[in-house]
C-alpha cells in the first residue's frame, strides 16, 4: 500500500508541473523566473491543466487519509484497500492527459474508475 500512496504523490506531481510546462511555453523561462505579476489568460490545455491540478488535489483530500488509516489498521480488508489503491492511481494516471487533451466522455469515465477506487478503499474499513 505505501507504493501506491507514494505513486498517487508521484501523479500529484505531474500535475503540479503540467500548468508549469504550459505557462514556461508561453510567456518563456525569463518570464517564468521573474516575479509573474501580469501574465496572460491561461490558452486551454493550460487552463485544463489547472483545473486537474484542482481536481487532484480534491481526490487526494479523500484518497490520502483513508490509503493511510488502511495501511495502518490491522482490521481493514488489505487486498481491497490495495486493489483500489491500484485503481485509484492509475486512473489519476490517465485522468491528467485525458483532462489536458479535452477528451469528456473518456475524462469522466475515467474519473469515476478512480473514484470507485476510493470508495474501495473505504469500504475496506468496513
Amino acid at each position: 500500500m505505501l507504493l501506491w500512496i507514494m505513486l498517487a504523490l508521484a501523479v500529484y506531481l505531474a500535475s503540479l508541473f503540467a500548468p508549469s510546462l504550459f505557462l514556461v511555453a508561453r510567456i518563456g523561462v525569463g518570464g517564468y523566473i521573474g516575479p509573474r505579476d501580469s501574465l496572460p489568460d491561461p490558452i486551454a490545455m493550460h487552463g485544463r491543466a489547472l483545473r486537474a491540478l484542482r481536481n487532484m488535489k480534491e481526490s487526494l483530500f479523500l484518497f490520502l487519509p483513508l490509503a493511510a488509516i488502511s495501511f495502518l489498521s490491522p482490521e481493514s480488508d488489505h487486498q481491497q484497500a490495495l486493489m483500489g489503491a491500484q485503481i485509484f492511481v492509475i486512473a489519476r494516471l490517465l485522468y491528467l492527459p485525458s483532462y489536458i487533451l479535452g477528451l469528456p466522455w473518456v475524462r469522466s469515465a475515467i474519473w469515476t474508475v478512480g473514484f470507485v477506487g476510493i470508495v474501495m478503499i473505504g469500504l475496506s474499513l468496513m
